[in-house]
């Protein structure tokens, strides 16, 4: 917690299982205050969007207070109609952080003993089956928060500490809990917000802070075995284009690279020409790189700067109320408008998965490079120095990087312009985030294992120069991956070992000695 609001981080621990959700005092009084002035409003009979109303363009019959808890279980029954696979454990877990965090705000009207209840279900790690698809994401997430809804209600399916998928209501005796009874505004107020498209997003949010940060390793190591040129890391490059995003990438490469004995050392001054016969003297070395080396601080100082402002976008939905309508305690008003509108994250994560894209394309390009001998200064073709042709090395891995980058540019279409008017007509515009997000995240797996396809070869390069030349930051890089993955010597299948390094990479917890190497640079 800082001053009330949960960091990206704090929500995908949290979301792992490896943090508690605290609500702080302040927190607390807010719910109270504003469910007891919710309490209130119904008493004197006020007209609240679906309180004392119906729904959608149903909103026009007015529902007796007397029939609260029909209305509110009407609501989530009739919005439980979510298909396709569950979404997984993590997401689920990561939509529930990102619902308490706007509940707990104090402009809902959710009772106090809904907060409660969704906080020890994070606590014992109980999760409901919640259908991926099946929202537009318009009036909110309302489908797989429904689900939630159901659950906390007692029907429904849950998983237990990541267990089988049992009855909810089997779960609630197992834990000695009574099934709740959504009333007044619970059910509302639980589904009718961004959270499960707030909730993915703060994950692949620090997924894709922590992929750029490997992609940059790789491109250190990738130039070191290239014998690149530092001089296009210097970072009065950046000074001069100053894209915030370039800018860093330069500051990381050029301090990374500032122990290196592989790169080709940057000369402050230009050497000068040699004495020629002729006017000219041909196939002289190239002064500079190719652009997958060259132009690395441009290309992936780009992403950074996407990767940066879908985070900020993130961080802003988690800290705001997305419900409708709204309650204003203090002021003693009731607010109906459209917060629940998932517009702001529907564009962020088509962005983002722009961006993803364009790294596992980056990644793929590195790999194509580095294993063809026309190009790879010396290195063995595929990195396979035993036998080469009766070994095959990793030209099957190139290929499968090759296909996952392909099958990426196959999702590259928005989801965010998508709309399609439903609900008869009430939700006539739709921002589609839910899919943005969800999409982002399964090309982010991909991009996991574009990148450890690219960290075998390219420690396998290493090894087969002199690892004694390389940056700090190269050699830490391949002792990291050699933890899990041992040399290609002979040809063996590499399957696992790219799922095993590609679930590694994705982990918080397993690369942080390797984003450490940044975090202190630049």
């Amino acid at each position: 917690m800082d001053n009330g609001r949960r960091s990206l981080e704090e929500i995908e621990k949290i979301a792992l299982g490896r943090r508690s959700l605290a609500i702080s005092p302040q927190e607390e009084r807010a719910v109270a205050k504003a469910h007891a002035f919710l309490c209130e409003a119904i008493d004197q009979r006020r007209r609240i969007y679906g309180v004392t109303t119906g729904y959608g363009p149903l909103a026009t019959t007015n529902v007796d207070p007397r029939q609260s808890a029909l209305l509110q279980q009407n609501l989530v029954y009739h919005l439980c109609s979510g298909v396709g696979e569950p979404l997984s454990h993590q997401h689920v877990r990561a939509m529930m952080v990102a619902r308490l965090t706007s509940l707990v705000q104090g402009h809902s009207g959710a009772n106090p003993v809904l907060i409660g209840r969704l906080q020890a279900w994070l606590e014992v790690d109980m999760v409901p089956e919640v259908p991926a698809q099946g929202t537009v994401g318009a009036s909110g997430d309302l489908t797989p928060l429904a689900h939630l809804a159901r659950a906390l209600s007692g029907e429904g399916r849950v998983s237990l500490r990541g267990g089988r998928w049992v009855a909810s209501s089997d779960a609630h005796n197992q834990l000695g809990w009574k099934p709740l009874v959504l009333q007044g505004k619970d059910a509302i107020a639980l589904v009718n917000g961004t959270s499960a498209t707030a909730g993915i997003a703060a994950m692949n949010a620090v997924a894709s802070q922590r992929a750029l940060k490997l992609s940059t390793l790789l491109v250190l190591l990738y130039a070191e075995l290239l014998a690149g040129h530092r001089e296009a890391f210097h970072p009065a490059i950046g000074e001069l284009r100053p894209h915030p995003g370039q800018s860093q990438l330069h500051r990381w490469l050029w301090s990374l690279s500032s122990d290196s004995g592989a790169l080709t050392p940057w000369q402050p001054r230009p050497e000068l020409l040699p004495d020629m016969p002729g006017s000219i003297e041909q196939h002289r070395p190239l002064p500079q790189d190719a652009y997958t080396l060259r132009c690395a601080p441009q290309a992936l100082g780009a992403v950074w700067d996407v990767v940066e402002q879908h985070a900020q976008t993130t961080r802003i939905e988690l800290e705001a109320v997305t419900d409708n309508p709204l309650l204003f305690a203090e002021e003693d008003i009731v607010l109906h408008g459209g917060n629940f509108f998932g517009q702001q994250l529907a564009f962020a994560s088509d962005h983002l998965n722009n961006a993803i894209i364009q790294m596992a394309l980056y990644s793929e390009r590195r790999i194509a490079r580095i294993t063809n001998p026309l190009t790879n200064k010396g290195l063995p073709a595929f990195m396979q120095p035993l036998d080469t042709g009766l070994h095959s090395g990793f030209m099957g891995a190139q290929v499968s990087a090759t296909a996952l980058v392909a099958e990426l540019r196959s999702q590259a279409m928005p989801a965010s312009i998508q709309s399609i008017p439903t609900n008869a007509d009430n939700q006539d515009i739709v921002p589609l985030g839910t899919i943005a997000a969800r999409r982002a995240s399964t090309s982010l797996e991909q991009l996991y294992q574009v990148l450890a396809i690219e960290a075998l070869v390219m420690v396998q390069g290493a090894e087969l120069k002199n690892m004694s030349s390389l940056s700090l930051a190269s050699r830490s890089l391949c002792e990291w991956v050699r933890e899990l993955a041992a040399p290609l010597e002979q040809d063996r299948p590499l399957a696992e070992d790219i799922a095993r390094l590609a679930k590694a990479l994705a982990d918080p917890d397993q690369v942080a000695p390797l984003t450490a190497l940044l975090d202190t640079e630049g």
